[in-house]
């Protein structure tokens, strides 16, 4: 490991972090990593690990925390739908030039119904977009 260890280790989980103050200013300089909170990034909720008051600077550096952990999170979002849009057209090829019959059979379904399902809800939200525009506009 690296000579400077940060002050703060996040774990990460299904919907935030659990919080750890590290500590290697003790006899035997080994990594010592205490739970100070729990973190929820949904909700913004940020909760005292046992009976522990948070200091300020740990309050500050958790919210740090959460904030570059929600772009993180909001930039894969956006990343896992252009991935999705390039599983389309792979999709799309596939079923154009080495499918077979039997393949097609047990995929068509469910991806016509998958097709349906998103392209409703897009042209429902792009009207929306549209009608707020013109609204605004007038």
């Amino acid at each position: 490991m690296g000579a400077e260890l940060p002050d703060y280790y996040f774990r990460v989980r299904e919907n935030g972090a659990a919080v750890f103050r590290i500590d290697t200013e003790n006899r035997q300089r080994r990594i010592e990593m205490d739970q100070i909170a729990v973190v929820n990034i949904r909700n913004g909720e940020i909760k005292p690990h046992g009976d522990r008051a948070l200091s300020a600077e740990d309050l500050a550096r958790i919210e740090t925390w959460m904030d570059e952990r929600a772009e993180v999170l909001a930039h894969r979002d956006i990343d896992d739908i252009h991935r999705a849009v390039d599983y389309l057209n792979l999709t799309t090829q596939w079923a154009q030039s080495r499918a077979t019959d039997d393949q097609l059979e047990n995929v068509t379904d469910a991806l016509l119904l998958a097709m349906h399902d998103l392209r409703s809800v897009l042209v429902r939200k792009k009207a929306d977009r549209l009608i707020k525009g013109g609204n605004s506009a007038s």
